[in-house]
């Protein structure tokens, strides 16, 4: 399992993925679930996925050959005149991935399933924010959808619901996203840290900032700690239930 989301904000687009892939009691696994081209100046692109690891390692594979071999551009994400484009092509991509993978076998076609969300700004226009679906189809956030996740998403969408403002800064956006991916990680042992995190900035046509997020990061303890903590107030200045 994993945990990420995407946010359109007013001041452009916020990234954030954890890094976990197995979970066992003898066998913890990262793999990065993050991955960004750019074409500084012109356009920038940023992926992350959930699923079938097989599945999302193959597809950004296919994406990176064909921005690499000259045989293999067209079509490539690079060229492509329009976010819609590209979100075209990885939804493409994608449901060829997994119909290769079920060519021949006898798994379920779940097993192979994936889910993507892709974002970022050409430049001319406005940056966009993609939900890509194993079959290949999408939507785009909008101001009536501003965030999307995937992975494990139920612990963490209802302070995302709560606290998210389209005009809120970077630095408050990666503030809620660590509430909200704390809140995941101590529900859910499949999701866990490191955190990977991109800002892309409208207009800026690059990565603003980019960092990874360990466990020992101090301003996310303090988060974790803090949010904890207010929790625990805001309980006990609630008014007590009385039995009749």
């Amino acid at each position: 399992m994993t945990y990420c989301v995407g946010m359109l904000l007013d001041r452009g687009l916020v990234f954030m993925s954890d890094t976990r892939t197995n979970a066992g009691l003898d066998n913890i696994a990262t793999a990065k679930k993050m991955h960004t081209w750019e074409v500084p100046g012109e356009r920038i692109i940023t992926l992350m996925t959930a699923g079938n690891l097989a599945t999302t390692q193959a597809v950004v594979g296919l994406l990176d050959e064909r921005t690499k071999a000259p045989a293999d551009r067209q079509p490539s994400i690079l060229e492509a005149p329009s976010m819609f484009q590209i979100a075209r092509e990885m939804g493409r991509t994608l449901k060829e991935v997994i119909a290769d993978n079920l060519s021949g076998q006898q798994e379920a076609a779940a097993t192979f399933q994936a889910t993507m969300i892709m974002g970022g700004q050409i430049k001319g226009n406005s940056p966009r924010l993609f939900l890509i679906y194993p079959e290949g189809n999408f939507i785009e956030a909008s101001a009536d959808n501003p965030f999307f996740q995937i992975g494990e998403t139920k612990y963490g969408k209802p302070i995302l619901v709560r606290a998210y403002e389209p005009k809120m800064t970077f630095e408050n956006a990666i503030k809620l996203l660590f509430v909200s991916f704390d809140s995941t990680i101590k529900s859910n042992l499949s999701v866990g840290l490191p955190l990977d995190y991109v800002i892309v900035e409208r207009d800026s046509m690059r990565i603003t900032h980019q960092a990874r997020v360990h466990r020992d990061d101090s301003y996310y303890q303090t988060v974790s700690t803090g949010w904890g903590e207010a929790l625990k107030t805001a309980f006990g200045k609630l008014p007590d239930f009385a039995f009749d």
